[in-house]
């Protein structure tokens, strides 16, 4: 794991570079003997022609030769047998190495060599740009219903995993989902997904030591960052606490919270199953209250509309349910709405949220 000194250190190249790179190579050595042909075909016309043709001419009956093109000779080759030859044997070579090159283009697009390059590039180039965004550390059964929640509520995420079948599978209910094929666990590729600039990140692989890697190394890189993991062994909560979690969570535990709530509680469970898989409905959302807006009294925050309503604000250490219209916020107090994806963007401009 890299230390937070050498964050400056230049990022290893990037997948895109690499598939791009190993199809130059493939193709150097057809092309650098397609050059060699031209050197020696225009070599051999001058010889062939004689001092009265310049370069030019050399260069220019090799290319018609290797290209087929059948244009009137520029040299005279009528009463020269050697010239005949010479040019038959630098058509064929010529020939031969053109479809070598055709052949491995061919190969490349069908392998999808370039077309894989450029999407890449096409994602890395949209990753560059993102901000506040959230990052998902692993595409399991957990990330894959994070990033889906994600696109549902309309939040810019991008995702992180070894295994590019799931993130084809993810694919399916978001085609436009960003997605980085590497090990969440080094630093370089938390980086590739914009980790400086993003708002959060979910480490939630099925390994507990990986999450743990990855809270320890996105809180070294962003300490700012909001880091949530996912722990199943009771044994790696207090250690994800002390490498900086901001919030460590138990599928088995909230699970089994939940099969008790469906049993007692049978409609406030149906509410929230509803709220967390209705793709168009509400969700609960937070907003802090920024310094310009202290002092403001509840009613002139949009407490409600078609697409948001106030539930309550945490001020002073306490929550404050239903506040009234004269209720004054101050500025840190968090303010608990129920919105939809319009109504958080309306809030976000309002309160001048993140």
């Amino acid at each position: 794991m890299n230390t937070p000194g050498s964050r400056s250190a230049p990022n290893p190249p990037r997948a895109h570079l690499h598939l791009l790179r190993a199809a130059a190579r493939r193709l150097a050595k057809p092309i650098a003997f397609l050059l060699g042909l031209h050197v020696i075909g225009t070599a051999g016309y001058l010889i062939i022609g004689g001092p009265r043709y310049s370069v030019l001419d050399g260069l220019y009956m090799t290319f018609i030769t290797i290209a087929t093109i059948g244009y009137g000779e520029v040299i005279d080759l009528s009463g020269s047998t050697a010239g005949r030859v010479f040019t038959m044997v630098l058509g064929f070579t010529g020939i031969a190495n053109t479809w070598v090159i055709m052949s491995v283009l061919t190969a490349m697009l069908i392998e999808g060599d370039i077309h894989n390059a450029l999407k890449r590039r096409r994602m890395h180039k949209t990753i560059d740009k993102l901000s506040n965004h959230h990052i998902v550390c692993g595409l399991g059964r957990v990330g894959a219903n994070v990033a889906a929640e994600l696109a549902r509520t309309e939040r810019a995420y991008v995702t992180i995993d070894i295994d590019t079948a799931r993130a084809e599978i993810c694919r399916e209910e978001d085609p436009e989902m960003l997605f980085l094929h590497g090990d969440a666990a080094e630093d370089h590729v938390l980086i590739a997904a914009g980790l400086e600039r993003a708002a959060g990140v979910f480490a939630i692989t099925g390994d507990d030591a990986k999450n743990l890697v990855i809270t320890l190394s996105a809180k070294q890189i962003n300490p700012s960052i909001r880091v949530v993991a996912r722990c199943h062994e009771v044994n790696y909560i207090e250690k994800m606490k002390r490498v900086g979690a901001d919030a460590i969570v138990s599928p088995d535990f909230n699970g089994g919270m939940s099969i008790v709530a469906s049993m007692v509680r049978p409609q406030v469970a149906s509410f929230m199953e509803d709220m967390a898989h209705a793709d168009r409905d509400y969700r609960v959302e937070e907003f802090a209250v920024p310094g310009p807006l202290s002092g403001t009294a509840v009613r002139e925050l949009d407490p409600r509309g078609p697409h948001h309503l106030l539930l309550a604000v945490r001020g002073g250490g306490q929550w404050h349910y239903n506040p009234s219209d004269e209720y004054a916020v101050r500025a840190g107090d968090v303010l608990l709405y129920m919105v939809t994806p319009s109504g958080r963007k309306h809030l976000q401009q309002r309160l001048g949220a993140a």
